[in-house]
């Protein structure tokens, strides 16, 4: 399996962009969260950086640690993301000629499904939680790097709504009512807070201009 950290951007970009379905929205999803966390803690380290925002320094510190874990975790579960995907076509190849034949693939296609719907709300729920930092991040941070605080919301946000899309399309392959209720209140629980705190911390850049 392509490790896609690892990957040059532009190599990346023609991957997503080929005739294969992997890496797809998904994967997608997770590498713009990375993006974004990664502007997150550049905006903490710039606040670090200066002594005039000392102030600032112990909350800047604490926000720099989780968007490098959360940067981590996101590119983690692109890589995780094609896999569970590629897990659904291959159970989905599986043979069924015999009735043990199809019993086992429809066990193995609904597993498939299950796992391609816990990664991508993995990652929906990474980009929400350091989200949920940009409001303080907004007006504690480097005043010079606010509209990358901004760019940071934007793709955090984009990262979860893309990631729940995924969740979306594949929980009608789950067959566990309660599982999927679970997943779809979740899905409407993240929504309503990425796009609260997106245009908090919207307000708070564009107030600036």
């Amino acid at each position: 399996m392509t490790e896609f950290a690892g990957l040059t951007l532009d190599r990346f970009v023609r991957e997503l962009a080929s005739q294969s379905p992997t890496p797809g929205g998904g994967t997608a999803a997770a590498v713009a969260g990375a993006l974004g966390a990664g502007l997150a803690e550049m905006v903490a380290e710039l606040t670090l950086s200066k002594e005039k925002f000392a102030a600032a320094h112990g909350a800047m510190r604490t926000i720099a640690e989780e968007a490098r874990r959360t940067r981590e975790e996101l590119l983690r579960l692109a890589d995780e993301d094609t896999a569970a995907y590629d897990a659904v076509v291959a159970a989905r190849r599986m043979p069924r000629e015999t009735d043990e034949e199809k019993a086992a693939r429809s066990s193995a296609i609904a597993a498939a499904n299950r796992a391609a719907t816990e990664v991508p709300m993995r990652t929906a729920r990474a980009a929400v939680r350091l989200l949920s930092a940009l409001p303080e991040l907004a007006e504690k941070g480097n005043p010079n790097a606010l509209s990358d605080a901004g760019a940071a919301a934007l793709l955090l946000e984009a990262s979860a709504e893309g990631a729940l899309l995924n969740v979306g399309i594949n929980l009608p392959g789950v067959a566990d009512p309660g599982f999927v209720s679970r997943m779809q209140k979740e899905t409407a629980s993240i929504q309503v807070e990425a796009q609260r705190v997106r245009d908090q911390v919207l307000g708070a850049v564009r107030k600036t201009f």
